[in-house]
């Protein structure tokens, strides 16, 4: 794959604020042959030495606890047109899996995390950077139901995990990344008309890809 022809694309925004709802839209409405998506959070540290418990109690919503130098490697890789084998994680023991997942790139590299924007080398690698807006309010009911159906959590330790590591780090690391974005989405994942203006960016970058041919 020709490097000018991949379009790297970073969507941040806090947990739970839609990221997700704006990347299915994207995927929707360009075709999933066009898309891969990398997830910030398939990144975290490994930690094998340490009890559930101890991992448990770890931080995860501060830069330290992702390899982000990883991530910035397979970007480089997929931009380039070659495939990465990038690594998957189980939230519910908060250890990476021994299964990873083959990334094959794309036209579109779209990079999704709360955190990354925080990086300078991963954000020179974006073509196009967007933060995804939403009441705190919304986030957290959001991140509660994800948390309680998908990662196996109680609602006490949400709550007790949002009061001590997720707003405040929230506070001093998602929401002043957002200076470095490109395109703001206020109202998350429900702002259709500024969805579909990045999305006909997006699309007019595919023609172009498509006329150079």
């Amino acid at each position: 794959m020709d490097q000018q022809k991949s379009y790297a694309i970073g969507i941040a925004g806090g947990s739970g604020s839609g990221k997700t709802t704006v990347i299915k839209r994207i995927t929707e409405k360009v075709g999933k042959d066009n898309v891969v998506v990398l997830q910030h959070d398939w990144y975290y540290k490994d930690n094998p030495h340490l009890s559930f418990e101890e991992r448990a109690g770890l931080n995860y919503d501060h830069p330290e606890a992702l390899e982000t130098t990883l991530i910035i490697t397979h970007l480089k890789e997929l931009v380039e047109g070659r495939p990465v084998t990038a690594p998957q994680y189980d939230f519910s023991n908060h250890l990476r899996k021994d299964e990873t997942h083959l990334i094959k790139p794309a036209k579109i590299i779209i990079v999704d995390g709360i955190l990354i924007f925080r990086d300078e080398a991963l954000r020179d690698l974006m073509d196009l950077k967007i933060f995804v807006d939403a009441d705190s309010d919304h986030r957290f009911i959001r991140r509660m139901e994800r948390d309680i159906k998908e990662r196996g959590r109680t609602r006490e330790s949400v709550v007790k995990q949002y009061l001590e590591t997720v707003k405040p780090m929230h506070d001093l690391f998602v929401e002043t990344s957002k200076r470095y974005a490109d395109i703001i989405i206020p109202h998350g994942g429900k702002n259709k008309v500024a969805i579909n203006l990045f999305i006909s960016k997006i699309e007019s970058v595919l023609a172009e890809a498509a006329g150079e041919k």
